[in-house]
């Protein structure tokens, strides 16, 4: 959806509602608004963050849930869904409906709306002409033009009263003598006067048309079916600096009140950070012997709890289990970032074979890299669609780059690689299906630590450009990826980081907390020295 015209009416801009000073809750300045998170000088950060009237969230016991109270939720959830894509797309708008080609529901669609019209056709070809459902078609056409009025525009309003008046319209029809012809041209100049400038070219259409009368209606509904989602995208984009001004807030309190009345809301979620403290717990070392644990394994802090759960977000497996419900309204950002992500390490695991394996000869040729590079990423694309056999994929990339590599190498009168390097080369490369591949393993592990360093720093687009030693082919792909990752990672944490503050400490100071826990103070300081 990138078409998102600006829709004057009249004239008349609505006035902004904005007030005070911009608290900068806008996705690319995220991470600044949620520095306090982790931040070294703040020890409370964990505890107080995002402090404010919703910041301790609350759930209700279990309990019966009604169809109302679940149709509640789901109109919450609904708004949340709706106003987080307003804050974090830029480029989000509304467009009309359009039905797949064969549904059951366009062929519907299709035969009432003909039906429609061809009662309308063969009324006004009656002798005398009914004019039954030209008046309800015009009426229609009335209540569309004044909602596109903002409310004080009384002058046309009232012109639009006056033209279109049914009554006055009722007494012509039984006198014959409705000029269908007239009011359909002033429908159009006032169609015209209210359009947004990228419908200018429809309504010069509409007043050069020479069809039939059904015909120029029929058109006409659908330059006005334009113009009703231009004006949901006018709107929009006047409530989108208020909602980035206040979305924290605003989501915050749409999910506690879904949390109120669902106590289960957070069931995922729970799974998720549980999982992740689970994974730190075996992987964190034990305390020295003569230390105050004496031998006991050492419990990972808030946030590195935090952190761990973020990172397993970008690698998440949709089909093994759902997303956390605090990331749903994010899931097809994340997915695009998970797909992307995956072609570009397949992309750079090649290239580290191809590199590896051929060696000196074509060492410092960026020209033949970004051939290369280009050539690999067009033969993968696709390579998450159900279809897309891999294996075979790779059999096609490695015969490709076969090719490249001897043209390169005999410009430059080097020998041509010999059958028994080509075979070793398509081998390796279609190694890479296998999850045990070291190249595949190495790139993976190193992106891992990439976007962990990403996660873990308070000022990430510091970092953004230093990807690690084996990566640099793809260092572009990667920057943009990892920029869109900790933009969607620190607009949750700010949402969101009071009730996950709630479950981590559940979490670790349960009824039956490990024997090693340290004072919560000691856990503070840990999380803000990270």
């Amino acid at each position: 959806m990138s078409y998102n015209p600006k829709m004057p009416l009249n004239n008349e801009r609505p006035a902004s509602t904005s007030s005070g000073e911009d608290q900068g809750s806008d996705v690319e300045s995220s991470s600044e608004r949620c520095d306090s998170m982790t931040s070294t000088s703040n020890r409370e950060s964990f505890t107080s963050d995002c402090s404010s009237k919703h910041s301790t969230p609350s759930s209700s016991p279990p309990k019966t849930l009604t169809l109302d109270v679940v149709m509640d939720s789901a109109r919450d959830l609904s708004n949340l869904s709706l106003a987080h894509e307003m804050i974090v797309n830029g480029n989000f708008c509304l467009e009309p409906k359009s039905l797949p080609q064969d549904s059951l529901w366009k062929i519907v669609r299709d035969i009432v709306h003909k039906a429609f019209w061809d009662i309308l056709e063969s009324e006004l070809n009656d002798d005398p002409p009914e004019y039954g459902q030209a008046i309800r078609l015009l009426e229609e056409i009335r209540e569309i033009l004044l909602s596109f009025l903002n409310p004080g525009a009384n002058r046309m309003r009232t012109q639009i009263m006056e033209v279109l008046d049914m009554d006055l319209i009722r007494q012509q029809a039984e006198n014959d003598a409705v000029d269908i012809p007239g009011l359909a041209s002033y429908i159009i100049t006032t169609m015209g006067k209210m359009c947004a400038p990228a419908r200018d070219e429809e309504i010069k259409k509409l007043r050069e048309s020479s069809d039939n009368k059904v015909t120029l209606f029929r058109e006409v509904f659908r330059v006005l079916d334009l113009m009703k989602a231009d004006t949901v995208n006018f709107t929009i984009d006047n409530l989108r600096p208020v909602l980035q001004r206040q979305g924290v807030e605003y989501e915050r309190e749409k999910f506690q009140s879904i949390l109120d009345k669902t106590p289960s809301a957070l069931e995922h979620t729970t799974s998720w950070i549980k999982s992740a403290l689970e994974e730190l717990s075996t992987t964190i070392p034990k305390e020295q012997p003569n230390g105050p644990g004496k031998g006991q394994r050492l419990v990972p802090g808030p946030f590195q709890i935090l952190n761990t759960a973020f990172l397993c977000i970008l690698t998440w497996d949709y089909d093994k289990s759902p997303l956390p419900e605090t990331w749903m309204t994010d899931e097809t950002r994340l997915r695009e970032i998970q797909r992307q992500l995956q072609q570009y390490q397949a992309v750079n695991e090649v290239l580290l074979i191809v590199y590896s394996t051929v060696g000196g000869p074509i060492q410092d040729l960026p020209s033949l890299s970004d051939r290369m590079k280009r050539m690999i990423s067009v033969l993968l694309d696709g390579m998450h669609s159900p279809g897309f056999n891999l294996e075979e994929a790779l059999k096609g990339v490695s015969a490709q780059i076969c090719c490249e590599l001897n043209k390169s190498l005999t410009e430059r009168n080097y020998p041509a690689l010999t059958p028994a390097l080509q075979g070793t080369l398509t081998g390796q490369i279609c190694s890479i299906t296998q999850k045990d591949n070291p190249i595949r393993t190495l790139v993976e592990d190193r992106v891992q630590h990439y976007f962990m360093a990403l996660i873990c720093d308070p000022k990430p687009q510091v970092k953004l450009e230093k990807v690690p030693a084996g990566l640099t082919a793809i260092k572009p792909e990667l920057a943009m990826m990892g920029a869109k990752f900790i933009s969607l990672v620190n607009y949750n944490k700010a949402v969101y980081g009071p009730f996950y503050a709630d479950i981590i400490r559940k979490l670790m100071f349960s009824s039956n907390p490990p024997a090693a826990n340290p004072p919560q103070d000691s856990i503070q300081d840990s999380v803000t020295s990270n």
